[in-house]
């Protein structure tokens, strides 16, 4: 694939993470923790931040949780985490952060949503609180226009515009030309407050994907800032993956985009880092970042009636996941890692010759024995249960991870 050059836009510091102006797509979650427990909002920024999401945010929607940012921003620094912490303000921001001043020092950004910063005369004076606020302490803004939360007064406006005057536009259309026009127009605001090209980041988010791509496709051709890309909500599971990459993907593909999150929807009690994960595996499928390790197992067909290289696939997804933390801080260059788990003999030996390291199980009616290539050279034929097969399997992976990537003295 070739990807388009990409969109030229300013460089925005979000704490000691540069957005925009030429820097890799960087990787953003947030915490779905109540932010007034500070204790399980600062463990779960720890948890996202170690899966690799590079900027977190978080809700501060009550005086308590404004209360709560420093200690939460101060649980993450003592345990020795620097990914920049994002307030997330909707309605009452502008009282929140004039109220908290603790909050607004500590928070790396703010995200302003000006759909619902005010009504009528209120809503300029409110936002502009925010930017004012956000300039007198160095913080860069996200001006975030979500489809659920655009302007009542423009969309009806743009509406009857529509009708009057016979311009036979869609409401889909319509919607769309209120949101690039809400950024546009609220960064100008953003820019007469005192705050900087090198301080605002847009993003302009629906849920569906092909008013996603044409939405961005017009932004990015109207501004030079930085462009945060997501759907406003992905939905949950497959859904929400297949939905965030066939929108972000294309316009990735077109040098949109400066930061992205993949908005999952968890399953109740789920792991929140899956958004982080899949954000990542979009960006390397692109081949724009290499995050971690990658592993390539085949779909399975009627020669692989066995789960045996199923489980062993999922195992060594979590044994990579599980050690990737250790790995990045003693082994430079280990996200190249290129893993294959196999199961029969039609492409088994030749994707395990291909990876890095791969094993090559046995399908129906083969030989129950397991080649293991490392560098494209048979190293070992692997037997035994499931347990016994893993255990050997990863204990080659470790040492070859060991021996391949440890800083040369």
């Amino acid at each position: 694939m070739v990807l388009a050059e990409r969109h030229r836009t300013a460089p925005v510091a979000v704490g000691n993470v540069q957005v925009g102006g030429g820097a890799p797509v960087v990787v953003q979650s947030m915490t779905n923790t109540d932010t007034e427990d500070a204790e399980s909002t600062a463990r779960q920024i720890l948890d996202l931040a170690e899966a690799g999401s590079e900027l977190v945010r978080i809700t501060v929607n009550t005086p308590k949780a404004a209360e709560c940012v420093p200690e939460i921003v101060q649980r993450v620094r003592d345990a020795g985490c620097a990914a920049p912490i994002i307030g997330d303000f909707h309605y009452n921001g502008h009282r929140l952060l004039g109220r908290h001043p603790g909050c607004a020092q500590s928070l790396d950004k703010y995200r302003i949503n000006p759909g619902n910063v005010g009504k009528g005369s209120a809503r300029d004076a409110q936002f502009s609180t925010i930017c004012e606020i956000a300039r007198d302490n160095g913080k860069p803004v996200r001006i975030g226009v979500n489809i659920g939360s655009l302007n009542p007064e423009l969309v009806m406006e743009r509406m009857q515009e529509n009708t009057c005057r016979n311009l036979g536009k869609t409401s889909e259309e319509i919607m769309i030309e209120c949101m690039v026009h809400s950024a546009l127009e609220s960064t100008e605001l953003a820019l007469r407050c005192g705050l900087t090209k090198n301080q605002i980041i847009i993003s302009c988010k629906t849920s569906v994907p092909r008013d996603l791509i044409r939405l961005y496709r017009d932004l990015a051709s109207k501004t030079e800032q930085p462009l945060h890309l997501g759907l406003t909500e992905a939905g949950m599971g497959m859904k929400g993956q297949v939905w965030s990459a066939a929108s972000m993907g294309i316009l990735l593909a077109e040098g949109i985009g400066d930061t992205i999150r993949v908005s999952l929807t968890p399953e109740p009690g789920g792991d929140r880092r899956e958004e982080v994960y899949a954000a990542q595996e979009l960006l390397q499928a692109l081949g724009l970042r290499q995050f971690s390790p990658s592993i390539t197992a085949c779909p399975g067909c009627g020669r692989t009636t066995s789960t045996l290289f199923q489980e062993l696939a999922q195992e060594t997804q979590a044994y990579l996941r599980a050690r990737l933390p250790e790995w990045r801080r003693r082994y430079p260059g280990v996200e190249s890692l290129k893993v294959a788990v196999m199961g029969c003999v039609v492409n088994g030996p030749g994707e395990s010759r291909a990876a890095d390291i791969g094993i090559s199980l046995p399908g129906n009616g083969e030989t129950p024995a397991c080649p293991v290539f490392i560098g494209g050279e048979k190293r070992a034929a692997l037997t035994g249960t499931r347990e016994e097969l893993a255990r050997q399997f990863l204990a080659m992976l470790e040492a070859y991870v060991g021996e391949r990537f440890a800083p040369k003295p």
